[in-house]
């Protein structure tokens, strides 16, 4: 299965287009297909919230990195200010997709 995005204007793939793509590539029904790309991102969202790492074979690491307040400064301003302590997700491609990327 190929994925193609449509236009170079909009180079965004969505959930409706996976969903698609299932339904194209696999034979699910619509509501089917849907239902599982809802159901993998529910997972993935879920286990990111509870602090677990994310780790796709192939593909890469999806990670949640907590962050310390830090002194910043309102750049229109330039009135200095404390950015909040916040935590983060960062992705990590693995060797085979970085290969791909080259």
């Amino acid at each position: 299965m190929t994925l193609t995005l449509d236009t170079l204007e909009n180079p965004t793939l969505t959930k409706a287009e996976l969903a698609e793509e299932l339904y194209a590539g696999i034979g699910l029904s619509k509501r089917e297909s849907k239902e599982i790309v809802e159901a993998v991102f529910d997972l993935m969202s879920g286990g990111l919230v509870a602090n677990d790492d994310i780790k796709i074979s192939g593909f890469g690491n999806f990670m949640v990195r907590s962050k310390a307040e830090r002194p910043g400064r309102n750049p229109r301003t330039g009135e200095s200010t404390l950015i909040a302590a916040r935590r983060v997700v960062t992705f990590h491609a693995s060797p085979k997709l970085k290969e791909q990327l080259l």
